[in-house]
């Protein structure tokens, strides 16, 4: 599945919970957003508190899934290409050294 097919999911989503609409209680700005990336991310480090692997991939895989759609929507709602985005990023990190 590619990026633009994800990314078109999760506005039909965010849109269908009137999540875009300007009273919303859970208004849809990059603020918010970059918050709840965060806070989604570190439900995934939870996985790995106390160990190298985690017991659920279910929920695991739950939580990727969230971190994911909070880029998507970050990326969309600045009009970034994040695939595009990614691979400029891959091209830097391919000069760079580390010790």
């Amino acid at each position: 599945m590619d990026l633009k097919t994800l990314e078109a999911a999760m506005h039909t989503f965010v849109e269908s919970k009137g999540w875009y609409k300007p009273d919303s209680p859970h208004p849809q700005n990059p603020k918010n957003l970059a918050i709840s990336l965060v806070l989604e991310a570190s439900e995934v480090l939870e996985h790995f508190q106390w160990g190298d692997s985690t017991a659920d991939k279910t929920e695991l895989a739950s939580e990727l899934a969230d971190v994911l759609l909070y880029l998507l929507q970050i990326a969309s709602l600045h009009e970034i290409d994040l695939g595009q985005a990614v691979m400029d990023k891959l091209k830097i990190n391919d000069g760079r050294e580390w010790e």
